[in-house]
């Protein structure tokens, strides 16, 4: 057997590094997206095209099993796609959401944006509109994503998001029915680095521009519907090239609703560096669920870029990959969760 691997070095941060542009950063190892991205920006195309292919990039490589098809099947056993990219110059943005039997999702979403004056667009609509803009209709199920679902069947269907309702989803699959009274139950994560990542792209090219990206397929046996940050603009990842850009990654359900990405933007327009950025909107959203599991990464027009993220068991140190003008590949950092 050949060992041939891809090497990268490896670079432990606990602060912002110095300015270099361009700039490629995304979430957790994944390499060959990085590199994909910084391809495309070298070639001469913009940011928003860099950071489409790096997060198509890993929707063809599946990444970690959590983006793209194959993975991640819902409650009834499909797989849905959930994608944005933001344009950082002008604001736009396109996400689409609940995608079904489209793999490259994070085009489509470039496809709302471009020939649509909507932003988001959901389920088998966004699926029927993703045929008429020329996207290929085909299964997103595989041989890996059926034994998931039926492992999971097996063993009572658990874990589940399900809570008050009857019968115990603690013990059983439904169909369900809202219980009598509130069932008071310990909060446990059920999002966790075992069940779901997510790709989350920024690219700064030579000029400032500042372009953002995500791409997933969400969470692990989720009640089918279910939408998380990803495709939420502010939440999933959040660009203005007046100031940077953020993404997140992590507990969806939990994020959202801090609008994380948004907040690290606007923290660092005030002159913030990107690493101080990210800390607050991690202890902002920690003050309330202490134990959510999740990640943020920000980088500033200026090329300078941080990350941060909350330390739980499951979660003591988050990897992203970097490519700047500085190095030669894609550089895989770590940072200690606070």
């Amino acid at each position: 057997m050949s060992w041939v691997v891809d090497i990268c070095f490896l670079l432990v941060v606990s602060s912002s590094t110095l300015s270099a542009l361009p700039l490629v950063i995304n979430t957790w190892a994944f390499r060959k997206a990085t590199d994909k991205a910084w391809q495309t920006l070298h070639s001469g195309s913009s940011a928003l095209d860099a950071v489409e292919k790096g997060c198509q990039q890993c929707e063809i490589d599946q990444c970690d099993g959590s983006v793209g098809y194959g993975g991640s099947p819902d409650e009834r056993g499909e797989t849905t796609l959930d994608a944005m990219i933001m344009n950082g110059d002008t604001m736009e943005v396109g996400s689409v959401a609940d995608l079904r039997r489209i793999k490259n999702a994070i085009g489509v979403a470039r496809a709302v944006m471009e020939y649509s004056r909507h932003t988001l667009l959901v389920g088998e609509s966004a699926s029927l509109f993703a045929q008429n803009m020329g996207f290929i209709s085909e299964d997103l199920e595989t041989n890996t994503s059926l034994s998931i679902f039926a492992n999971w069947l097996n063993k009572n269907c658990q874990p589940n998001f399900w809570q008050n309702v009857s019968p115990d989803p603690l013990e059983s699959c439904g169909p369900y029915k809202p219980a009598p009274g509130v069932q008071k139950r310990e909060r446990l994560p059920k999002i966790i680095i075992q069940n779901h990542d997510t790709i989350g792209m920024i690219v700064v090219d030579s000029f400032g521009h500042v372009a953002v990206g995500t791409s997933t397929n969400g969470a692990t046996h989720k009640i089918a519907g279910r939408v998380g940050d990803s495709p939420i603009p502010g939440a999933g990842a959040y660009a203005d090239s007046t100031a940077g850009g953020a993404a997140a990654t992590g507990d969806g359900d939990i994020m959202m609703r801090f609008l994380p990405s948004y907040q690290a933007v606007e923290y660092m327009r005030t002159g913030m560096d990107p690493s101080l950025a990210c800390g607050k909107v991690i202890s902002r959203i920690k003050k309330y669920f202490p134990s959510f599991f999740g990640a943020i990464i920000c980088a500033n027009s200026t090329g300078s870029y941080g990350a941060s993220c909350n330390r739980i068991p499951q979660l003591t140190q988050f990897s992203f990959m970097v490519y700047n003008s500085s190095v030669d590949g894609p550089v895989q950092n770590v940072v200690t969760c606070i």
